[in-house]
This record gives structure tokens, C-alpha cells and sequence, in this order.
């Protein structure tokens, strides 16, 4: 198996067209004594800037930093290197971006901070004014700075803001990667963590949306085909493309490799080091079972993931007796735990980007997008009652799961569907095979709504009363309970033929199914506090110098919605590539830590 660190001698191989090989810092020299300031301080390896965690905000952080001449050294706790961003849906929610001026366009700083404030409101420091600033200011140099490397954008060009009716909204805000050749990574795709848990497809988000009526839509046809002839095309071609989250991390990684800077996995931190001051400035992290100290010139950067696997915290701050998480194993809180007990101040720990998930017979969760969305299918309470808007963002779908078990039995609810949406629509969690998840009992079939209902175990007569009501409201067009598909966001994740209301259709032709929804999450929210920089702070506000954070270890600067697609990783890297500028420059004023030094004994 090849060495968790890299050499960078493959990484020039191979370039893909678009992607020119990145002017960076050579790999990191062997550690060796250190002369001067450091002297005695026992390091067993020293660079300029050491990155925490390998998802989006990390590999973002580590370009920025190697391309600004600044040493790296990349350090991830589990075996396999892309964090939650490598199984993600790989979007970035950047308004007022370079690639919708070059479409002709129009957005604005102005009017997406409007959004925003709309939307976000303020929640406390995660959210100021400040920051949200800072991350629209960002959002061009950030996709010009990556696109200049060779990163190779694309518009996710009809995906709405997920409240696109309010000030500020509109659609066409979200970016992706173009499918990405993982051959080109060599060996070192083995240990990628969207080759482990990704879909090995290049599937991109504007797919999705018409793929899941493929066999209802002539566009959703189309687009399925277009899907396969690329997929198909990929193979004959000799690429191995994958798309979504595997793309967008393959992408930053090929960068990373070219650059030489060296990636350590299965290398866990232990420790923060701080001077006399309180100023981090080195690190403690495992590697082959034993403690490496690593002193970091410039400053630490975490972007580690947050806690979403952690069953104490998640039972702690959420109050789930399990957790039905979509992020990785490897997500336990143990950065933040650790930053907090050198006093670092914490928010929004009692959220998450939540979501209504299954649980299949292998106990995969999968989260659930088009569909609840789509017609011929309604969510209903262990009491057989509606509740919300089953085609609202899946932030606040969590919400109002969690909100409601307080009044009604609602972990799980039910997605009730009739055999019309069985037959026109794709539900990503059966696609492992209806019969396997019926002869676990998990997914009820009946002819009669009232045969269903029994065996859900709801009340008499409840699940009838909610679907004849419901079934008056898809014959007008107008949910006059949740005001379900009023939206252009609603209506992404509909069917066209299906009038008046593409998200609307009576359920009324058995045989009727029903399946259980669990408040799921993408990972989770709440994390360290930062301010605009990405840098660390303090209860009382006041910097830690020399950390810095960003993605989920940090509370989101979202604060408790989402905005639109990709409103987990744009802050993530946005904030990561800010963390890395601000440790370049104070570096270069001197105020990062001591000078450079010749380094003489050589570390394992």
C-alpha cells in the first residue's frame, strides 16, 4: 500500500486539460533540531502551517497556504482522506459568483446579504453581519483563485435558493465540479473516501432533479440518457469519473498533490501547544502509535468535521437516542472538545444540517431528497397527521420533525405514497431492492389506505381523514395547510405534468406504500466560534491566536437555515481559504512565530 504521505512525484502525471500543474512548495523536509527561538522545545517536525482534517475547508485551507509559499502539512484521523465533503452532494451555495456574470446573470453583495439576513437573521456572533460580509466578499476570489489552479466550475444553473419567494432570493446560485477523472490520483484514490462511500458515477446535482422522474418527464428521460452516454463515454475513454462530492474533493486532493504537500492519514491530533502567552503554536498528533510534536510557524488550522457520530454529545446537545447521520465515522467532536477546554467558545451545538433519512435493512441511512417532493405522496405523524411542508428545505423539515415529537409521536413519521409514485418516480433508498426492505418490514404495502394504516399501527380512521383532506388540496392546486409547492424551490423537486401543482397529487390508486422517515443530518452545526478570518475565539470574544477553524467544526455562520444548495461546504472553503490567507500574511509581517530555521535530524 502506498505511504500516507506524499510524495508528489505522480501528482505532474497525467494532468487532465484545464488543470495546469500549480507552482507550489516543495514537500516538506524531514523534521530536524530546531536552532534559535524553538530551541529545546523538543519538535519532532516543524512547518508553517499544519491543516487538521482533509474535507472541503481543509484541502482548501492547504492550497491557499502552499500557493502563498507557506510549508504544509496535512493531518486526518481516520484512514481515508475527503471528510463529509467527499459523499456529499458536492454543491457550493456562492452567490454573485464569476460563472453567473460570465452567463449574463445579475446577482449582487448587496442583494445576497439581503437574503441572507432575511433568511439567517442574526443567532449571535456564528452569524454577524460581519462574517456573513466576509463570506460574500470571498465567494469570487474563491472560485477564480481554484478555477485559476485548474479547478473546473460548473452552474448548477436551475437550482433555486431554498426561500427563493423572500428578498433577495433567486435561483442559479450554486456551483459544482465537472466530473473528475480519479485515475489521475494514482494509488492515492484508494484511500479516498468517496471511492469507500461515494457513488462511483459522474453524477453532478443539476442531474438529480430530472433523473428522479426519469420515467415521467420527456426531460427527465433526456437527462437520464445524457447521464448514461456520460457515464458510458468515461469507460471507453479509459476515465474513471466520479461526480458530486468525489469530484469536488479529487479536485482539491490532485491540487494538493501536485503542490508536494505532504498528507499524513490514520495520524489523529492529541494536542494543542500554546506559549506562555496562550498563542497555539505547534501540535501533538498521533502517527504509527506514537506522539509526533509538530511545531506550526504560521498557525493551526482545524477543519476536522464536527460531532454528528458522537452518541453522548448527540444525545447531550439534540437530545436522539441515536443518530441517523449521513456523515462519516470519523465525525466525533473531538477538535472542538479539545479547543473548548483551552476556553474556546461554542454555539449552535444544539443544531444540525438536518434531514428526514431511512434507515434500509443494513442499517445505511440515506437521505431523503425528491422523494417526499414529489406527487401522489404525503408525510404523516405516528398519529396520521400531517404536520408540514413535505416539499421544504430538509433543514427545516428536521426542525419540524423534532418540534413536533413534543406534541405527537413524529421519530419516525411516514412518507405515504400511492402506487403512481412507485411507478414514475426514483426513491434512492430502495434502490438496493423493494423485497429486501419488505421482508424486513420496512417498507408496508396494503391495497387499502385502510389495510396500510393498520399496519403503520395508527389510529382508526386517521390516515383516511389525512388523505381525503389532502386530496381536496391536490385537485385545486393549493395546500391550504402547508402551502406545499407554492415555490420555486418546492417545485424543483416536482413533476411538471402533474397539474395544477406539480407537488401535489391525490392518493388514490392502490396498491399504497409507506415507509419510515428518522430526522437525519448531513452533520452536524454547532461547533467553535470564529470570526471573519476563520480565527478561533474565546468565550469572552477574544482571539486564541494562532487557531484557526472552519466547516463543521465551527458553528456555521448559516446560523440555523440553509440558505441554498451548498450552504455547507461555500463556508467551509470560503472560510478555510481565508484561515490560510490570514496565516500567510501574518506570517510574512513576522507575527506568525520564528524565523525560519535549518533543521538537522531527520524523524520517521
Amino acid at each position: 500500500m502506498e505511504s500516507t504521505e506524499t510524495s508528489g512525484t505522480s501528482a505532474a502525471q497525467g494532468m487532465p486539460a484545464g488543470m495546469p500543474q500549480v507552482p507550489g512548495t516543495p514537500a516538506a523536509q524531514p523534521a530536524k533540531h530546531q536552532a534559535g527561538k524553538d530551541a529545546g522545545a523538543g519538535w519532532d517536525r516543524i512547518t508553517d502551517v499544519l491543516v487538521v482534517g482533509s474535507g472541503g475547508a481543509a484541502l482548501t485551507a492547504a492550497i491557499t497556504a502552499a500557493d502563498a509559499g507557506q510549508d504544509v502539512l496535512i493531518v486526518e484521523s481516520t484512514e481515508f482522506w475527503g471528510g463529509t465533503t467527499a459523499i456529499s452532494g458536492g454543491g457550493l451555495w456562492m452567490p454573485n459568483n464569476p460563472l453567473m456574470r460570465a452567463d449574463g446573470v445579475s446577482d449582487s453583495e448587496k442583494k445576497a446579504l439581503t437574503y441572507m439576513e432575511e433568511v439567517i437573521g442574526d443567532v449571535g456572533p456564528a452569524s454577524s453581519r460581519e462574517r456573513k460580509v466576509a463570506f460574500l466578499r470571498t465567494v469570487p476570489e474563491l472560485v477564480d483563485f481554484l478555477g485559476g489552479l485548474g479547478v473546473q466550475w460548473m452552474r448548477s444553473k436551475d437550482y433555486p435558493d431554498y426561500y427563493p419567494d423572500r428578498p433577495g432570493g433567486m435561483i442559479g446560485r450554486s456551483l459544482e465540479v465537472k466530473p473528475f477523472d480519479t485515475r489521475l490520483l494514482g494509488p492515492w484514490f484508494n484511500k479516498a473516501r468517496a471511492k469507500s462511500q461515494g457513488m462511483p458515477v459522474p453524477l453532478t446535482t443539476d442531474d438529480v432533479w430530472e433523473i428522479s422522474r426519469a420515467w415521467s418527464t420527456p426531460g427527465g428521460f433526456v437527462r437520464g440518457a445524457r447521464f448514461v452516454f456520460r457515464t458510458l463515454g468515461g469507460l471507453l475513454a479509459g476515465k474513471r469519473l466520479f461526480g458530486t462530492g468525489g469530484a469536488l474533493t479529487s479536485s482539491l486532493m490532485y491540487l494538493v498533490r501536485n503542490q508536494q504537500t505532504p498528507v499524513w492519514l490514520s495520524s489523529p491530533l492529541t494536542d494543542l501547544i500554546q506559549d506562555e502567552d496562550g498563542a497555539v503554536i505547534g501540535a501533538v498528533v498521533t502517527r504509527g502509535g506514537k506522539p509526533v510534536r509538530i511545531r506550526a510557524r504560521s498557525g493551526v488550522i482545524l477543519g476536522a468535521g464536527g460531532f454528528a457520530r458522537n452518541a453522548e454529545w448527540r444525545k447531550k446537545y439534540h437530545g436522539l437516542e441515536r443518530e441517523y447521520s449521513s456523515a462519516p465515522d470519523g465525525d466525533q467532536g473531538t477538535v472542538i472538545d479539545m479547543v473548548s477546554q483551552l476556553g474556546g467558545g461554542l454555539a449552535l451545538m444544539d443544531d444540525a444540517w438536518w434531514g428526514p433519512s431511512t434507515v434500509g435493512p443494513t442499517g445505511r441511512v440515506t437521505f431523503t431528497l425528491a422523494e417526499r417532493s414529489m406527487p401522489f405522496s404525503l408525510v404523516v405523524d405516528g398519529e396520521g397527521s400531517r404536520y408540514l411542508n413535505e416539499s421544504e428545505s430538509y433543514v427545516d423539515f428536521g426542525h419540524h420533525m423534532l418540534e413536533r415529537q413534543a406534541k405527537a409521536p413524529s421519530v419516525p413519521s411516514w412518507l405515504v405514497t400511492d402506487v403512481r409514485h412507485t411507478q414514475r418516480y426514483l426513491n434512492a433508498s430502495l434502490v438496493s431492492g423493494r423485497k429486501k426492505w419488505r421482508r424486513a418490514g420496512l417498507l408496508l404495502r396494503a391495497d387499502t389506505l385502510t389495510g396500510l394504516a393498520e399496519q403503520m399501527g395508527l389510529p382508526q380512521g386517521a390516515l383516511e381523514d389525512t388523505v381525503q383532506r389532502f386530496n381536496g388540496f391536490a385537485r385545486t392546486g393549493v395546500d391550504e395547510d402547508f402551502n406545499r409547492g407554492a415555490t420555486a424551490y418546492d417545485n424543483y423537486y416536482g413533476d411538471p405534468r402533474v397539474k395544477p401543482n406539480p407537488n401535489l397529487g391525490p392518493l388514490e390508486k392502490g396498491p399504497f406504500y409507506a415507509i419510515r422517515l428518522y430526522p437525519g443530518d448531513l452533520g452536524t452545526k454547532g461547533g467553535l466560534l470564529t470570526d471573519e478570518e476563520a480565527r478561533v475565539l474565546r468565550e469572552d470574544g477574544s482571539l486564541i491566536p494562532g487557531l484557526y477553524a472552519a466547516g463543521n467544526t465551527t458553528a456555521s455562520v448559516m446560523g440555523r437555515t440553509y440558505p441554498g444548495a451548498g450552504s455547507t461546504i461555500a463556508p467551509a472553503m470560503v472560510f478555510g481559504y481565508r484561515a490560510a490567507r490570514h496565516a500567510a500574511a501574518q506570517r510574512a509581517a513576522g507575527l506568525g512565530g520564528a524565523e525560519r530555521e535549518t533543521l538537522t535530524e531527520p524523524v520517521g
